[in-house]
């Protein structure tokens, strides 16, 4: 076959330049839209950020971690040696730093507590459950969960502070039971009077509040937690707590506020006794039962909500709220407590360290008797709104005082006490020792003295002339007469008759020590003296001229012991008057009641003796005297001396003594004063009857010089 023909161009690239042939551009790739480049650019900000944080808490978690563990180590330690501080529990259970003092009337019954009570050791398994589920549903509702810190509580607590515009730490503080025993405890650090200037100073330092003492108190709690069990810890805190009214500890406020063991307590009585731990003093059912009520109410509520209480049982708490003992309630003789109290020595009274027990001669039934009496008379016969004042002693003959009241506010305790630190003049009530001692040196009750205008020069004063309070003069006056009217002229004669100084030894002899004046004044009461001396002196009188020492202690004894560490600091004393001065003086004074200027004090049914007294201007008014069963005086004043508005001692102190001794003798049979009982003078005797036979008619004489000598002086 041949292969000739036309023959085809040859495959060759064309013809180019004499450069090498470029290489094919790659096509080009579309452009990116605007979001998917945001998308990009987010992506990377995103995995930066997630970077940058990863990278931050790890470094707060190798942070936190290595400082946790610092802290748990730090505090481990710190609670590692506060362990090896703590004492054994049983020992922290009375953390007072004074005794306290228990006073009993007469009869041997509580009437008034003084210092810091401790009534007794209780536990968590001796004491009430309900105080116990009270004082849990109250303080510390998570007690039996937590370590000694509730961090759940503490959060709960700046919540609450912040919500209402406080500060975190302000207000609510979260502490458990076991941080609040540590605080009372103060952290180990007992009282040392060395260091501190007072007892409530060292509890002030150990109830501040700071972010170091709260840190501080955490560690001490915890060690605790590690050395007790909870029941352990609940026990102190049971005995430590301060609950009002002097009560240190469950077992001192059950017996000061129900007069019945911790043990025995209801519900409505454990709530009020928890709820007094958030403000023990203000709370005190014996400050504001009511007050006290309303906040035992809102524990008996969170008892029933965390199932310590049936809604039978919170609802039966509820209507029948707790009751104060009748000793709580009486608060009876706080003037008369403070008195004894500071009668004692400090050592065992005031200051006492030890539990004092101390016997006095109160009669709660004479005390309520005359605290009923002023409050009666000043709300029925003193224009309301008065400030006048008011005080009352009541005492059997030795001395013995059964009741007394210094001021018109009765319940009250350490109040200035108007029957024995107030000195104010005793004007007439003074002048039954200016007839004591004119009897004494041999007046009689029906002796004379003349009421008429007198006058003496007093060498630097000049003349001085009495007068009456009428300003008129009776004549001749028996001594029973003028006493009976309180005259004042016969006084000052008989004053000045017997001598000043006699009736000034007489006075300070039955007991009245203040300076007595020395001019002729002092016949009229110039002298200032206290309800209470004169009270005493009175009572002197009436038990037969000897003198007394008033006095409310009897015996002083410490809790434990049988034998007194001292007895009675007063009684009868030595003889002032004879007996039978005495029987007269007090028939005198009884005339003062009968038909004299003490008429508002009779007792229908009863004798009964006294004085009024008067002071110049009217700026004290007195009454003062005595059955034979008891001696009760009444003074009645302005605490700034302002004269009293038509008040004179016959007048309102008169009526206040009457109510009170009525109150006093209620089922007491009347029983005859000691005094002297003058017999009638005999009549004249009649003229002799004549007699039945005629008598001889006188048969003249032949002799005119007889006859005339007959009928000159007659006869036969």
């Amino acid at each position: 076959m041949s292969t000739t023909g036309p023959k085809k161009p040859p495959l060759v690239a064309p013809k180019r330049s004499a450069k090498a042939p470029s290489k094919p551009k790659p096509a080009r790739k579309a452009k990116s839209t605007p979001r998917r480049a945001r998308a990009r650019s987010n992506n990377v900000v995103v995995r930066l950020v997630g970077g940058l944080l990863r990278w931050i808490f790890g470094v707060l978690w190798w942070i936190t971690w290595r400082v946790t563990a610092v802290v748990t180590v730090v505090v481990g330690v710190m609670v590692a040696i506060t362990y090896t501080s703590l004492p054994e529990f049983q020992t922290l259970m009375d953390g007072r730093a004074k005794g306290s003092v228990t006073l009993l009337d007469h009869d041997g019954e509580v009437f008034a507590w003084r210092g810091d009570q401790f009534g007794g050791i209780v536990t968590a398994e001796t004491v009430s459950p309900h105080l116990k589920n009270a004082v849990i549903a109250t303080e510390d509702r998570r007690f039996y969960l937590h370590p000694g810190v509730d961090p759940i509580g503490i959060a709960s607590a700046i919540r609450i502070n912040l919500n209402e515009g406080r500060g975190p730490l302000q207000g609510n503080g979260g502490s458990t039971i076991t941080q609040q025993t540590a605080k009372l405890l103060c952290f180990g650090n007992a009282y040392n009077a060395s260091e501190w200037k007072s007892e409530a100073e060292y509890i002030s330092d150990c109830r501040r509040s700071s972010l170091s003492r709260k840190a501080r108190e955490a560690v001490y709690a915890l060690a605790m937690e590690v050395k007790y069990t909870k029941n352990q810890i609940l026990s102190v805190y049971l005995n430590r707590a301060y609950l009002g009214g002097g009560a240190y500890g469950a077992e001192a406020a059950a017996q000061r506020y129900f007069g019945k063991s911790a043990a025995t307590l209801n519900p409505a009585e454990g709530a009020m006794i928890a709820g007094l731990l958030t403000a023990p003093s203000t709370l005190a059912p014996t400050a504001n039962l009511e007050r006290s009520r309303n906040r035992a109410s809102v524990v008996v509520g969170l008892m029933r909500r965390q199932g310590y209480l049936s809604d039978q049982e919170a609802a039966l708490a509820l209507a029948n709220p707790a009751e104060l003992s009748e000793a709580a309630e009486r608060q009876a003789g706080g003037y008369f407590a403070d008195w004894v109290m500071a009668s004692g020595p400090e050592f065992f009274t005031r200051d006492t360290t030890e539990d004092v027990i101390i016997r006095t001669t109160l009669d709660q039934r004479v005390q309520t008797a005359a605290e009923e009496a002023l409050t009666y008379i000043f709300d029925e016969k003193v224009r309301e709104g008065s400030k006048a004042q008011a005080a009352i002693v009541v005492m059997s003959a030795d001395g013995a005082v059964r009741g007394m009241v210094g001021g018109r506010k009765t319940k009250v305790v350490g109040a200035f006490n108007r029957a024995t630190q107030a000195k104010r003049q005793t004007g007439s009530a003074f002048k039954p020792f200016v007839y004591a001692t004119a009897v004494e040196l041999g007046y009689s009750y029906d002796s004379v003295v003349v009421d008429e205008p007198y006058c003496l020069n007093i060498p630097g004063s000049g003349r001085w002339c009495p007068e009456n309070y009428t300003r008129d003069y009776k004549g001749r006056v028996s001594l029973t007469e003028a006493l009976a009217q309180s005259l004042n002229i016969p006084a000052v004669k008989i004053s000045e008759s017997v001598g000043r100084d006699l009736v000034r030894k007489v006075a300070s002899d039955f007991g009245i020590d203040s300076d007595l004046a020395a001019g002729p004044a002092l016949a009229l009461g110039a002298s200032e003296s206290t309800l209470l001396e004169m009270t005493g002196a009175y009572a002197g009188i009436l038990n037969g001229g000897s003198s007394v020492t008033p006095y409310g202690l009897v015996e002083l004894k410490l809790l434990g012991e049988n034998e007194p560490l001292m007895g009675t600091g007063g009684g009868i004393g030595e003889r002032v008057i004879q007996e039978s001065a005495a029987q007269e003086l007090i028939y005198m004074m009884t005339k003062v009641i009968e038909g004299g200027t003490g008429g508002r004090a009779r007792l229908p049914g009863r004798e009964a003796a006294g004085k009024t007294g008067t002071t110049q201007a009217a700026r004290d008014a007195w009454f003062l005297g005595f059955t034979a069963d008891y001696v009760a005086g009444v003074w009645m004043g302005y605490d700034d001396n302002t004269p009293l508005s038509g008040v004179t001692g016959g007048g309102l102190p008169a009526e206040i003594w009457q109510e009170t001794m009525t109150r006093v003798h209620e089922g007491i049979d009347p029983k005859p004063l000691p005094m002297l009982r003058p017999q009638p003078r005999p009549a004249p005797a009649p003229a002799p009857a004549p007699q039945d036979q005629q008598r001889r008619a006188p048969v003249a004489s032949d002799n005119p010089i007889e006859n005339i000598l007959r009928s000159i002086f007659g006869g036969n």
